[in-house]
C-alpha cells in the first residue's frame, strides 16, 4: 500500500497585479498556515518519504515551510509540469517515483487538486489553500497508479480548523 499526501499551496498574495501568476509569493496568512500543515503531517506520523512540488512560488515556499515544520529533510522535486497541471498530469509524475517510496506528498494548485482527490477516491473534496488529503492506495508500486486506481481519503485536514480533529474534515467534504 501507498500514501499519497496532497497539498495545495497556501494562501497566496495578490498585492502586485503585475506579477506573473507563477510568481506570487505566500501572503501573511500563508507563512503561518503552512507551518500548520507541517505540524499536522508530524503529530500524525505522516512525514513523507518523498516530496514533489510545482514550480511556482507559492508552492515551493509552502514546501519549504511544511518540510521545515515536520523534519522532512529529504529531497524535493520541483516540477514545473505540476503547475497549471490536469489530474493526469499529477499521475505521471507519481509514477516516476521510486518503488521504495512509501509516503508522498505532492504540493500544487487547484481546481487540479480537487479533481485528482475526487478521481482517486470517488468523492467530492474541497481543497482549501493549505488543505491536506490522506490518500491511501491499493498499490505496491507508484508505477501501478492510474486514473483507474481507486483508493481511500483517510483524511482531510484544513488550517481553518485546527480545533477539530482532522478526520472530522473528511466527514464535512461529503456531498460537497
Amino acid at each position: 500500500m501507498k500514501t499519497l499526501l496532497l497539498l495545495r499551496h497556501a494562501k497566496s498574495s495578490w498585492d502586485d497585479e503585475e506579477l506573473p501568476d507563477h510568481d506570487r509569493p505566500l501572503n501573511k496568512r500563508g507563512k503561518r498556515e503552512a507551518p500548520m500543515a507541517g505540524q499536522y503531517l508530524l503529530e500524525y506520523g505522516l512525514v513523507p518519504d518523498f516530496v514533489l512540488s510545482s514550480s511556482a512560488k507559492r508552492a515551493r515556499k509552502t514546501t519549504a515551510r511544511v518540510t521545515e515544520a515536520c523534519g522532512y529533510k529529504g529531497e524535493v522535486d520541483v516540477l514545473g509540469e505540476l503547475y497549471d497541471a490536469a489530474p493526469e498530469d499529477c499521475i505521471s509524475c507519481l509514477q516516476k517515483v521510486a518503488e521504495e517510496r512509501e509516503r508522498v506528498l505532492l504540493v500544487g494548485h487547484n481546481p487540479c487538486l480537487e479533481d485528482l482527490v475526487d478521481l482517486l477516491s470517488n468523492g467530492r473534496s474541497r481543497m482549501a489553500t493549505c488543505a491536506v488529503a490522506r490518500i491511501d492506495l491499493e498499490i505496491r508500486s507508484w508505477r501501478d497508479l492510474s486514473v483507474e486506481t481507486r483508493g481511500t481519503l483517510v483524511s482531510l485536514w484544513r488550517p481553518r480548523r485546527v480545533d477539530r480533529p482532522p478526520w472530522a474534515a473528511s466527514s464535512d467534504s461529503a456531498g460537497q
